[in-house]
């Protein structure tokens, strides 16, 4: 097994943005989002459904950074009222938006052939139309400063087959399609769409959803033989959200290391 990397400190690469951040609370790749924009010097509004676990890292984000640069708000991204709540904060204590990182999603493990409706309609409304409804409420507020960028986070698992996961892949998948068709709309108006598709990032919510031995074989398709930290996730969506790919947009970015 490789070890992974060193800690990779920040750069500037987002001074003075401002950031909004779904699902940003814990030891997750949202928090470590939240993080690593803070490092590199943005502001940051940071979301979740869990209103204990947000106000945790709101405190833990404050003392290291101070009050001035991180905010937080409670957010479901199942609920058009919150979420247009959410980038009406951002609007009101920043004065504008950014970068947008949408990370809410919802998985879980179910044959379909045993899987109920209301299971399959969860993961869905969560994963794919709570992605939707951030993205078009980022892209309005965007559209009228005339700039900004958008960061979806789908998975390899809506390229690639999983057993008991035909909900979670059918919501990435179209977490995917959503980042190009509306990559190609923003374009018109100075914004750009990508997403992150990350393998195998390990954190506490997925050690609860998925069994030690689904994960140990997981594991070992790798090619480094071990787990993305979720910092290295945050990297690749720090670079797509910074000029660094002013380029690129309605792409699908792979953050694996899984064997050919």
């Amino acid at each position: 097994m490789t070890p992974p990397p060193a800690y990779v400190p920040g750069h500037g690469l987002l001074t003075d943005r401002v950031v909004v951040i779904t699902a940003a609370a814990g030891a997750g790749i949202g928090g470590a989002t939240a993080r690593r924009c803070l490092e590199e010097g943005a502001r940051v509004l940071i979301s979740d459904a869990h209103e204990r676990r947000l106000g945790q890292s709101l405190a833990e984000l404050e003392k290291e950074f101070g009050t001035g640069r991180v905010a937080a708000l409670p957010c479901d991204v199942t609920s058009e009222e919150q979420v247009r709540a959410l980038y009406d904060l951002a609007l009101e204590r920043f004065g504008r938006i950014d970068v947008a990182v949408n990370n809410a999603g919802l998985g879980g493990t179910a044959d379909l052939v045993d899987m109920p409706d209301d299971q399959w309609d969860r993961v869905l409304d969560i994963t794919l139309n709570g992605t939707m409804r951030c993205t078009r409420a980022a892209l309005r507020r965007m559209r009228d400063q005339g700039s900004g960028v958008i960061v979806n986070n789908a998975s390899v698992i809506g390229w690639r087959a999983q057993k008991g996961q035909s909900h979670y892949a059918a919501a990435k998948a179209g977490v995917m399609a959503l980042t190009r068709c509306a990559a190609l709309e923003a374009a018109g108006f100075g914004v750009r769409i990508n997403a992150v598709s990350p393998s195998l990032a390990m954190h506490p919510h997925l050690v609860k959803v998925t069994s030690e031995e689904l994960l140990e074989e997981l594991t070992r398709r790798e090619a480094f033989g071990r787990y993305a930290e979720p910092w290295e996730v945050a990297n690749v969506i720090v670079f797509l959200a910074s000029d660094y790919s002013s380029y690129m947009t309605g792409e699908v970015v792979s953050v694996s290391s899984q064997k050919a």
